[in-house]
């Protein structure tokens, strides 16, 4: 039987264990988080907010972040000529606390991602994760049965990411979410699932793609 060769399948993300896992995040899908957070609940004035990006790659989610945020600190473990901080995220002394955390973080390494930006995180914790990062018998044993996100943001439109590049154009196979994390007082919240309605159109800027189409 002949298996499934549509574009969108061939684009499945699916990278070798040493990978950087560089699959750079349209700037709009940063936006529509940026938006639930500073119009809904949790609802935060982020213009007084302090973020951290510890995979910050070529930038493609620190200049959405800078839109919202008052000050947002940048570095990633590899030097893509961005000049950021080359910075060990995982490995080393934690970094100092900032109000919140919020990148694309490698998908094998995502669980220490999450461990230590909560950790480090005054206000919360997000990250966009293949909607797969929901499974899993072992990371709901370590992660959320212990400490499950306050909300899962799913997105109702496909978010494409590239291998390498960021683009306005093509398909994929894999669909995302961000996973939000609560470390102030309102932690103790259960798990709330929200979609996000269609939005790039509204949140889309050609100039999110200058120098990368």
């Amino acid at each position: 039987m002949t298996g499934n060769l549509s574009t969108a399948v061939r684009q499945r993300r699916v990278e070798p264990h040493d990978s950087l896992d560089d699959f750079p995040t349209p700037p709009w899908a940063t936006r529509a988080l940026c938006e639930f957070l500073q119009n809904g609940p949790p609802s935060d004035p982020l213009d007084q907010r302090t973020c951290r990006e510890p995979a910050a790659n070529r930038g493609h989610m620190v200049q959405p972040l800078s839109e919202y945020f008052q000050r947002v600190i940048a570095s990633d473990v590899f030097d893509y000529g961005a000049g950021f901080d080359q910075q060990d995220y995982l490995f080393g002394p934690a970094p100092d606390a900032v109000d919140w955390t919020i990148t694309n973080p490698p998908f094998k390494l995502a669980e220490q991602f999450i461990e230590r930006a909560i950790a480090t995180s005054k206000q919360g914790v997000a990250m966009i994760v293949r909607a797969a990062f929901l499974e899993g018998v072992g990371r709901h044993q370590r992660l959320y049965s212990e400490n499950p996100p306050a909300y899962v943001l799913q997105f109702t439109e496909r978010v494409v990411m590239h291998k390498g590049r960021l683009s306005p154009k093509g398909s994929t196979a894999t669909a995302y979410a961000w996973l939000i994390w609560l470390t102030g007082p309102r932690a103790e919240w259960s798990t709330r699932l929200r979609w996000i309605a269609p939005c790039r159109k509204q949140l889309e800027r050609s100039s999110d793609y200058e120098g990368y189409q």
